[in-house]
């Protein structure tokens, strides 16, 4: 379908402009007529590309909430989208649609004035006005036509996805505040993904509800994810029995699993999550591991942060690991940063931990 559509779009361009090409070549002046013809057809394309733009410019729709949880007025979080584009489109489709209709009995009169004036630039001589006129017609149609489908096509989209961008930024800044940090990595990932600025992870777990946890079956991935995660601190369910869960084997209990661990990094198990990272069912599987290992590596003393770091890191380095560009590069890439500090094992009384003591110089040396 798309490419149906460039290649008649190719064509009406092609047509116009061949039709330019050859009515140059009969002129005593070819290149003089080609250039004038061709900033006319681009002045035409552009009027009517603006035309188009304005008859095509998107409604907001009343009541069409956000996944950031948007009221029922339009509002996407404390983003309202402007109108004021959409009112003054509306006024003036109305405006030209009025004054063309009184004009329309002096259109043909204003047509032969308009070639006639723009002979000059196309050379001159018999028969240049009118095609002319043909020319500008041509081509404002063309561009009228270009303009109102990219309005009306893409302005849409990317005005939605801009504004579900905003909802979830907004979202996982409200969960940043809550103390949430891994749901709001989450939440930010999943809005640089509606920008483009990074790769989605591939496969989807179809079984992600089990049979432990009450979650809506008919939410997509995420949201049972989410959900899920949401739980962690108010289940009743022991660090051994998310691991057994975990162990169970199907793809479904494992996500479950690190969605727990994601939600109560008390429920978390190291080795767990090493696995999914480097064993991974899917690409869905391995990025709710990574989050897990996100929410765990502050918790985790210098040893098991070194593991942790090595297994990150040989799966964004092997060829067959983690895709560069993707959500999954980018939580590896933060996980790795926040290991690079030196990691200091817990006073066994409790305190705070401490540094290494420096070395101090022997006796008779200077300090």
């Amino acid at each position: 379908m798309r490419t149906a559509r460039r290649t008649a779009a190719g064509a009406l361009l092609g047509t116009g402009l061949l039709g330019l090409a050859l009515f140059s070549l009969g002129r005593p002046h070819p290149w003089q007529a080609l250039g004038g013809g061709l900033v006319v057809a681009c002045a035409a394309t552009l009027v009517g590309g603006a035309l188009g733009f304005l008859f095509g410019v998107p409604r907001v729709r009343a009541g069409s909430g956000g996944p950031g949880g948007a009221g029922d007025d339009g509002s996407h979080g404390s983003y309202a989208p402007n109108t004021n584009l959409e009112q003054v489109s509306d006024w003036l489709t109305k405006v030209l649609l009025g004054v063309g209709l009184t004009q329309l009995g002096s259109l043909g009169e204003r047509l032969d004035r308009l070639g006639t004036t723009l002979a000059p630039a196309l050379g001159g001589g018999a028969g240049t006005a009118p095609f002319a006129a043909a020319l500008v017609l041509y081509f404002l149609l063309l561009g009228f036509l270009s303009g109102w489908l990219l309005t009306r096509l893409a302005l849409p989209r990317v005005l939605s996805d801009a504004d579900q961008a905003l909802d979830l930024f907004l979202a996982g800044q409200d969960r940043d505040r809550k103390g949430d940090k891994v749901g709001a990595d989450d939440l930010r990932m999943r809005a640089m993904q509606h920008l483009g600025l990074i790769g989605t992870s591939t496969g989807k777990a179809d079984d992600l509800p089990g049979s432990m946890l009450p979650v809506d079956r008919a939410a997509g991935p995420e949201r049972v994810v989410a959900e899920v995660r949401s739980t962690a601190r108010r289940s009743a369910l022991t660090a051994s029995q998310v691991r057994e869960l975990f162990a169970d084997g199907s793809e479904g209990r494992r996500i479950q699993a690190l969605a727990l661990m994601q939600g109560d990094p008390a429920l978390a198990d190291l080795a767990s999550v090493r696995e999914a990272i480097e064993h991974p069912r899917s690409g869905f599987e391995q990025y709710h591991a990574l989050l897990a290992a996100r929410g765990l590596m502050s918790r985790l003393p210098a040893e098991e942060a070194r593991l942790l770091r090595d297994t990150v890191a040989g799966r964004l380095m092997a060829p067959d690991g983690i895709p560069f560009g993707s959500d999954r590069s980018w939580l590896a890439e933060k996980i790795l940063s926040g290991l690079e500090a030196p990691v200091f094992l817990p006073q066994q009384q409790g305190g705070p931990a401490q540094p290494p003591a420096q070395p101090q110089p022997a006796s008779g040396e200077k300090a």
